[in-house]
């Protein structure tokens, strides 16, 4: 699977044999960089950074059943029905609408796709609320089902972030289901506010350059004041350049812009796979229509039990875990390796290193460029030649590495998935720790991990610090009752989402929904990732309907 880090939330995506593109950049600290897990690799591959991505192979290429875990209870009270929806019904002109597929365009990320692939726009409501009222088009992108089986509908995919552009990545990665294309239609898309649809932008490249110079683990009251303000800064262009949208970007709106594409797509029930971020999206969608539900995966699995700052803990504790067996997988001890990195990254907060290109690493930038590496095994020769260089005084490698991750193509523009990541996150959240709340964090963070957790404790506070609207919950209600059975991967090495949050999914989705599938792996998600049994029981869930026995573990 690929990663996405930043400072936001996780942003994900997975590791086909190939990666996607990066999502998240903002401030290109270790908390930003982590926040967006999953589109990362493929930036890297882009720029030759590393060779590809495929985990630890496996031992089987049939999952090999063990024990079923106990009795899940969920924590949310149990509801017997299906609930009824609160909102108004949507008028028959967008429930009723045609989709004009026609051929794709190139984006400035990606050139065209081959002539298998058709885009169109779907209209949906602005507001749920008013679904009479404004409406904006969302960009999707499909490739019809091959045959070789009876078809049986659409199956969309979201890749993470949030951010990521379906519209851009299901054509890199549609070799990678093609057996999932044998009975469906392969259809991604473009989340409100990512992309080509009505894409957020809140600062220009010239402000994004001069943020990377912001200080994430701010050590003086000068410092702090510069992090702070440029939060705040942040937040403000999103308002001034996005208006009305910034209120309408949140996960729950976008599970309804799901079903009504489903509906429009001719679907009785919805078929997807959600990777990172993508899996709280689908575990959202269960909750608000369970009778919708048909195949389900999730992927790479985002912890849908706890706020801002649980989240930056569970990522401080998973990235230090795969820094931890980067260094065993070298012969070296992890504890001293991580006080090697965490002196590197004092020295060059005080003084940042020269890079070939004239620009300069600081602490900022090289923690981003640690961080990326650890999505993937096969990036970790990447990491072991980034810290040789720096350690001898030359920053251009581990800069590289950030610069991918923070979408800065070679003519110093950069990306926006990382505007839509924050954007859409901070609608999300409502927690809001103070800069108080993250000082009393540091502690506990850094004895977490040496590495990386000091940035991500502040990364609490600073993320959707003064965010010009507020969020929606305290954490994600997932629980689905009367759902038909959903499919939890989770990789017991996973950095980004770490494997404790699929445990926690398949036990909110509720008894008799979640069945949770583990890989014993390295890297961000499963499915893809060199696991013939991870690939056989996930392709058996949604081509053939068979469920694998809850607790089954891919060794």
């Amino acid at each position: 699977m690929a990663p996405e880090v930043s400072r936001a939330r996780v942003r994900t995506h997975t590791c086909p044999r190939r990666s996607w593109t990066p999502r998240t950049r903002r401030r290109s600290g270790a908390g930003t960089a982590v926040r967006a897990a999953g589109l990362v690799t493929a930036a890297l591959l882009t720029a030759g950074l590393i060779t590809g991505c495929s985990g630890a192979g496996d031992d089987g290429t049939a999952p090999k059943p063990v024990a079923s875990s106990p009795t899940r209870a969920s924590t949310r009270s149990p509801v017997a029905t299906p609930r009824a929806d609160p909102l108004p019904a949507l008028p028959r002109a967008l429930t009723g609408q045609h989709l004009r597929w026609g051929r794709c365009a190139g984006t400035a990320n990606t050139p065209a796709p081959g002539a298998d692939w058709r885009c169109a726009a779907l209209e949906v409501p602005l507001d749920y609320a008013r679904p009479a009222g404004r409406t904006i088009d969302l960009a999707l992108i499909r490739a019809r089902s091959r045959g070789g089986g009876k078809r049986i509908g659409s199956l969309l995919f979201d890749f993470g972030g949030p951010g990521a552009s379906g519209v851009d990545l299901l054509p890199a990665f549609a070799p990678q289901y093609g057996k999932l294309r044998s009975r469906y239609d392969l259809v991604g898309f473009d989340p409100r506010g990512v992309g080509a649809s009505h894409g957020v932008r809140c600062r220009d490249d010239r402000a994004v350059r001069a943020a990377e110079a912001v200080d994430a683990t701010p050590d003086t009251a000068a410092e702090r004041s510069a992090y702070f303000e440029d939060a705040a800064d942040f937040g403000k262009g999103c308002e001034k350049q996005v208006g009305g949208l910034l209120r309408h970007v949140s996960t729950t709106e976008a599970a309804r812009d799901m079903d009504l594409m489903r509906r429009v797509l001719g679907d009785d029930k919805l078929h997807y796979m959600g990777v990172s971020y993508g899996t709280e999206l689908g575990g959202v969608y269960a909750h608000l229509f369970p009778g919708r539900v048909g195949r389900l995966a999730l992927d790479a699995v985002v912890d849908p039990t706890v706020g801002t700052v649980g989240h930056s803990e569970n990522q401080a504790r998973g990235f230090q875990r795969a820094l931890d067996a980067y260094f065993t997988s070298r012969g070296a001890d992890p504890e001293a390796g991580s006080r090697d990195v965490a002196a590197l990254l004092r020295r060059l907060d005080a003084k940042p290193l020269p890079t070939t290109g004239g620009r300069e690493l600081n602490e900022s930038l090289a923690t981003t460029g640690i961080l990326v590496t650890l999505y993937s095994e096969t990036s970790w020769p990447a990491l072991t030649r980034g810290l040789r260089a720096a350690e001898r005084g030359d920053g251009t490698a581990l800069l590289a590495l950030a610069d991918s991750y923070n979408d800065r193509d070679a003519q110093g523009h950069y990306g926006t998935t990382t505007h839509a990541q924050r954007a859409i996150s901070c609608r999300d959240d409502k927690e809001r720790p103070t800069a108080a709340e993250a000082t009393s964090l540091l502690a506990r963070f850094r004895a977490i991990s040496p590495v990386f957790g000091v940035a991500m404790a502040w990364d609490t506070a600073g993320w959707c610090h003064d965010w010009p609207v507020p969020g929606r919950w305290d954490d994600p209600d997932v629980s689905a009752p009367g759902a038909a059975p959903v499919l939890v991967v989770g990789n017991t090495g996973d950095p980004a989402t770490p494997y404790e949050g699929a445990r926690r999914m398949a036990d909110e989705l509720g008894e008799g929904v979640g069945v949770e599938l583990t890989w014993k792996g390295q890297g961000h998600g499963a499915y893809g990732s060199g696991s013939t049994c991870v690939d056989a029981a996930v392709d058996a869930y949604l081509l053939e309907g068979r469920i694998p026995r809850d607790g089954t573990v891919c060794s």
